[in-house]
């Protein structure tokens, strides 16, 4: 499943499904697809799903094996929420709402 993040102030955000949904769980929603969050609680999610990325990254990592033949290193959520982050302060900014969805 892929999940797509919309707002008008920003073009829009397609990623995996799980990790939608783990930093939807992150910035402190119930993780449904869909969705949406209110202009009004942008900012406090935001400052949720921050906190949260700063506090993984400081947790001691084992070394992650790479997957398939090319044996490349795993992303870290930090990285594959920085779209996300992008967008959320972009809607922070322009004060509008941010909606996701399932891609059929």
């Amino acid at each position: 499943m892929l999940v797509t993040f919309t707002c008008p102030a920003h073009a829009d955000i397609t990623m995996f499904g799980d990790i939608a949904i783990r930093l939807l769980k992150l910035m402190g929603h119930s993780g449904q697809v869909p969705g949406a969050i209110l202009a009004a609680e942008i900012r406090p999610a935001l400052m949720r799903l921050e906190s949260a990325i700063e506090a993984d990254g400081k947790q001691p990592k084992g070394e992650a094996p790479g997957k398939g033949d090319d044996d490349e290193p795993a992303v870290s959520l930090s990285h594959r929420a920085l779209p996300l982050i992008g967008l959320l302060q972009a809607a922070a900014q322009a004060e509008c709402d941010v909606m996701w969805d399932r891609n059929p």
